[in-house]
């Protein structure tokens, strides 16, 4: 059977595109009823919906994404907010992940995802106009802080809204996805004393992100558990840069220290920096381990003992449960929580010499 539309309505090369009436007059339907079709309308029979598709391939149709908006009210698209300076986005690879599995959650999708950062009162206002001025269909928040007010304000409007990582404000029922933080920061606990280190310190992520506050809450969990103090702990900013500075503060004042837990890999990376400048090894000296498993973990000039976060996983999950908020609002999906597990590399290798000599 030839279901090849009439020469007619063919259109070739740098003529005009064909309309919705070409389109419904190949299939052989009304012109309402191929909208309700190409809109994914409920009342088209499946014998009108097979005719317009096949009269959509046939004639290389492409919707009008205006007017499609107009009978929808999508847009297809949805925010990634981040709250944070451009610099910052730019360099942790963490971002990158995250837009990653977002994108990877609508590769089979019409979905174009949009980047907003902001980090100011004035670039958050700014943000939140956009967002309530019906430009995107949901939004998917990441790196958020306690005083963003993100929770409360997205909550307000409406917008189908998925938090990557636990927002500080729950009182809103806000959906998210995130990592058993706790968990690890307790199983950084048990290794690094399991190895025989006893003089534990940490350098955590900001207080004002929950991240860093449920790691720490597992770290010092982890060391009572272990029978050991809660011993030293310094923040820095989740940057490789501002954990040098926080490590080199924390080994001044600690010179005994014999295992530290950076909060995340960048911070890590500081961390050694700083144990090697103050003229000591890792693991000989001081054992050190990172929280994520990124790719620097394992290229770092000392590979990185690390608590594995699986930011793809999570992002992909974040897009897959906003993209069900969209297609059926109040359906809020249950909060995600990934467990954590521990990767060893050379970062914590080695005893002490004084475990050694005690053995």
């Amino acid at each position: 059977m030839n279901t090849s539309p009439p020469r007619s309505l063919r259109h070739a090369a740098g003529r005009p595109s064909p309309t919705l009436e070409d389109l419904a007059l190949a299939a052989g339907v009304s012109r309402s009823t191929a909208s309700r079709a190409i809109n994914g309308g409920d009342r088209v029979s499946p014998a009108a919906q097979a005719a317009v598709d096949r009269a959509v391939v046939a004639l290389g149709y492409i919707p009008n994404r205006a007017a499609r908006s107009l009978v929808t009210r999508r847009t297809s698209s949805i925010a990634l907010v981040i709250p944070e300076p451009d610099v910052r986005v730019m360099m942790d690879p963490f971002f990158a992940v995250v837009i990653t599995g977002i994108t990877e959650a609508l590769r089979e999708t019409d979905v174009q995802l949009v980047l907003l950062m902001s980090r100011t009162d004035d670039d958050s206002a700014r943000t939140l106009r956009y967002l309530r001025g019906g430009h995107v269909d949901g939004a998917i928040v990441v790196s958020h802080h306690k005083a963003d007010s993100w929770a409360r304000s997205l909550a307000e409007t409406g917008l189908p809204t998925i938090f990557i990582g636990r927002p500080w404000d729950m009182t809103f029922d806000v959906t998210y996805v995130d990592t058993d933080n706790v968990g690890g920061g307790k199983l950084a606990a048990q290794h690094l004393s399991g190895i025989g280190r006893r003089r534990l310190a940490t350098v955590a992520g900001p207080a004002d992100m929950t991240a860093a506050v449920d790691r720490l809450r597992g770290w010092k969990a982890g060391l009572a558990e272990a029978g050991l103090p809660a011993g030293p702990v310094v923040h820095a900013d989740f940057t490789t840069d501002g954990a040098a500075a926080a490590a080199r503060l924390l080994l001044a004042e600690h010179p005994d220290i014999d295992g530290i837990f950076a909060a995340s890999d960048l911070m890590a990376l500081g961390v050694m920096e700083a144990i090697q400048a103050a003229g000591k090894t890792v693991p000989g000296d001081i054992a050190l381990m990172g929280y994520d498993n990124h790719a620097v973990a394992e290229t770092a000039s000392t590979p990185l003992t690390t608590i594995t976060q699986p930011m793809v996983e999570m992002a992909v999950k974040a897009g897959s449960m906003l993209l069900e908020e969209i297609e059926a609002p109040g359906s809020h999906p249950e909060p995600v929580i990934y467990s954590t597990r521990l990767v060893e590399r050379e970062s914590t290798s080695v005893a002490p010499m004084a475990s050694a000599a005690n053995a």
